[in-house]
This record gives C-alpha cells, sequence and structure tokens, in this order.
C-alpha cells in the first residue's frame, strides 16, 4: 500500500461525488421513501418489505398516463382525438401517479393483510411488491408497461419549465442544468414532506398510529377502529413512497421494472434504520448519509486502486462495488448492536431489538 499516492487521487472528484450523494436527486427519492416507511414501521409498526412497489406505483402512474394513454386517446390514429396537450397529460400523469395509483395499490395490499401479525405482513408485502414487479415485465402487457423495456420519453415536459440552461453547470458544478432543476423541485417535495409529517405526527390522529405501534390492543379497547387507522397510514406512507419513485423516473426519464427490485425496498430500510425510526427528520438524514458514504467509498477505492494506494492484490476496481456494500453492512451490524434505535432515534420510544 503506497500511502505517498494519496496524493494523486482527484480529492476534487471525490467531494463532488460525495455531496451528490449527500443533496442530489438520489439522495431525494429514497429520502421521500424512507419517510413513507417511517409513517409504516416508525409510527404505526407496520413491517412493509414492500415500498418499492408503491415507487413503483408513482412512476407507471406518470408513464402510463403520458405514454401509453395520451396517444389513444389524442393522437389521429387514437381512439378519440381529444387533443388533450402535452402538458396537461402531464398533469393528470402526476394525479395519477402520486394519487391513484398508490392508493389502489395500497388497498389492494392492505385489505387482506393488515389484520396479519407483523412477520406474516413482511412476506406478503415482499411477495405483493415481487409479483407487481413481474407483471410490469411481463410480454403480455407490453402494450401498457413497455415490459422489461419499461416507459420512456415523459420527461421532456418537465424539464421544458426549467429555468437552467441544460449544458450549464450549478451549484459549484455538481449539477448539469437538468438536474438542478430536478434537485430544487425534489428539495421543495422534500421539504413539504418532512413538514406534512411533522404536523401529521403531532395531531391526535398521529398519535394514535403511535399508540398502535405500542400497543394495539389497548387501542382497540378505548373505541378506536386500528385497521383503519393502520390502512390510512399505508395510504400516506405509499404516497410518499410514489412521490419518490416518480421523481426517479424523471431523472432516469424511464419507468423500468427492474429499478424497483426488491433490493431498493432494503435500501429504503437502510435509510430509515441508520437515521433512527420514529423521528421526523431522522429518514432523510439517514439516506442523506447513506448516499453520501455510497459515492465517497465508491469513488475513492476506484482512486485508490487506480493510483496503487490499494494494490491490485488486495483489491481491484471490479470488487469495488461488493466491497462498499459490505462496508455498509458492517456499519449497520455494527449500529444494530451498539445503537439499535439508529444515529438519531430515541432508544426508549423506538429500537430495532423491541419488535
Amino acid at each position: 500500500m503506497d500511502f505517498g499516492a494519496l496524493l494523486d487521487i482527484s480529492w476534487g472528484s471525490v467531494l463532488d461525488n460525495t455531496l451528490r450523494g449527500l443533496i442530489g436527486e438520489q439522495f431525494i427519492y429514497f429520502a421521500l421513501a424512507a419517510i413513507g416507511l417511517n409513517l409504516h414501521f416508525g409510527y404505526t409498526g407496520l413491517l412493509n418489505f414492500g415500498q418499492a412497489a408503491f415507487m413503483a406505483a408513482g412512476a407507471y402512474g406518470l408513464a402510463i398516463i403520458t405514454q401509453t394513454v395520451s396517444p389513444l386517446i389524442n393522437d389521429d390514429e387514437g381512439f378519440f382525438q381529444l387533443g388533450i396537450t402535452d402538458g396537461w397529460m402531464f398533469v393528470i400523469g402526476l394525479f395519477f401517479g402520486v394519487i391513484v395509483f398508490p392508493v389502489v395499490l395500497a388497498l389492494l395490499m392492505g385489505i387482506p393483510t393488515l389484520r396479519l401479525r407483523a412477520d406474516y405482513l413482511a412476506i406478503v408485502t415482499i411477495a405483493v411488491a415481487e409479483m407487481i414487479r413481474i407483471f410490469l415485465r411481463s410480454p403480455r402487457w407490453d402494450w401498457l408497461t413497455g415490459s422489461s423495456d419499461g416507459l420512456g420519453g415523459f420527461s421532456g415536459t418537465f424539464y421544458d419549465l426549467s429555468p437552467f440552461d441544460p449544458s450549464g453547470r450549478y451549484l459549484f458544478g455538481l449539477f448539469i442544468g437538468n438536474q438542478m432543476f430536478l434537485v430544487i423541485v425534489g428539495w421543495i417535495i422534500l421539504s413539504i414532506a418532512v413538514l406534512l409529517c411533522w404536523l401529521i405526527i403531532r395531531s391526535p390522529w398521529g398519535r394514535v398510529l403511535k399508540a398502535i405501534r405500542e400497543d394495539e390492543d389497548a387501542v382497540r379497547a378505548l373505541g378506536k377502529n386500528a385497521y383503519s387507522y393502520k390502512m390510512q397510514a399505508l395510504v400516506l406512507g405509499g404516497i410518499f413512497g410514489a412521490l419518490g419513485g416518480m421523481i426517479r423516473a424523471i431523472g432516469f426519464s424511464l419507468a423500468q421494472p427492474d429499478n424497483f427490485i426488491t433490493d431498493v425496498t432494503f435500501f429504503v430500510w437502510v435509510a430509515l434504520i441508520l437515521g433512527g425510526a420514529g423521528k421526523v427528520f431522522a429518514p432523510v438524514i439517514g439516506a442523506s448519509i447513506l448516499y453520501g458514504v455510497l459515492n465517497f467509498t465508491d469513488v475513492f477505492l476506484r482512486q485508490s486502486v487506480s493510483n496503487g494506494v490499494v494494490s491490485e492484490d488486495i483489491l481491484s476496481g471490479t470488487q469495488v462495488g461488493q466491497v462498499r456494500f459490505m462496508m455498509i453492512g458492517l456499519g449497520l451490524a455494527l449500529l444494530a448492536a451498539f445503537r439499535p434505535q439508529g444515529i438519531f432515534g430515541n432508544k426508549e420510544e423506538m429500537a430495532l431489538d423491541d419488535r
């Protein structure tokens, strides 16, 4: 190991990528999904391993309306020739992606599962998420979902609103124009989501959710319909997840089934566990730390290998991806052992080993 080669590392590149992980679009959509999961698990005690399905609902709600439905009702070869502009179809897609699709999915997922125990609920939700992904990949529904290729080409309407030069670089060169616009809009949405979550949890409704988490039988004994409250929490948390999935799809300009695999749900869980469940701001900070660390380790390790800081006999460039996830796993194991409530969680209120 040549420590003198540390000087040859492009520390500016390392810093830029770390900052993009801390505040960029990848952090934003996982933070939104983690806020939704925090409503499910942190405040209501719902062990949901299907958050990726809600993210897919948001992405495909927008994509299907703008790319599949729009030609059918607006083009000359379509069925109706309604003449609805692309801008209005985008707005309708936003409504379907944020409200209609996640609400329907929450009802379909929640009606048969919310009466189950936590461990059975986890099994069912992860199975439902995988069923939805397989449905979206199915060639039978290629005309609707684009099958394994997905649906793309719907981000142009969003970026047409951008005041930034698409070829320019902004915020100390961290983002190009379209990325800068998405990050600003994403931060506005994220700020509103955090504020709404804070207000909700301080309300009587939010206190009932926390009571359900602590002792559902006691809540029922006091005359509250715990099943109804859990369904409402599932819907609301799913909407936050759908917002995250929609921002991800706009950033990629693509809604594709394999962008919402089970691993995505586990990344959301990592962000929540890292920050601390049951705290309003903790999932946001957890997502920021997670992707800041992932970006830092990726660039730092790759440059360390290429500059000879780390010998290729120890680590090769193709192994960097696996090693950084091993480091995250080790960090989580240590967190679970020494601070199970997460970095900002309250040990008396929420700890992983109490579930």
